[in-house]
């Protein structure tokens, strides 16, 4: 099944979906429906580490006081499962593919 992992009160989120015809798609908003640590395994083997999932630009990386270069892979993984802010989103799964997050290359 097509999943979006996505935060429905983020800007640059709606931004990327708005156009696009997503009703043949599951629609995950991940702050009222977190990421089970299965989904996070699926998405791990399609994109070959959980830093690649990680946003850097989570607030709770300042607030936590998190030092990213000291992050190993397992790290990552726990604080992906943590808070919903620290996935890079949005997430467009199909059966064979994975885009993560908003750079110009997963959008074209």
């Amino acid at each position: 099944m097509k999943t979006v992992y996505y935060l429905k009160t983020c800007g640059t989120n709606r931004k990327i979906m708005a156009p696009l015809d997503l009703s043949d798609w599951n629609l995950r908003e991940i702050k009222t429906e977190p990421v089970t640590e299965e989904e996070l395994d699926e998405m791990y083997k399609m994109a070959g580490s959980y830093e690649a999932l990680f946003s850097r630009k989570s607030s709770q990386i300042k607030a936590r006081g998190i030092d990213l270069k000291s992050l190993k892979e397992e790290d990552y993984k726990k604080l992906l499962l943590e808070h919903y802010t620290f996935l890079k989103r949005p997430v467009f799964l199909t059966e064979d593919k994975i885009f993560i997050g908003n750079d110009k290359s997963n959008l074209e």
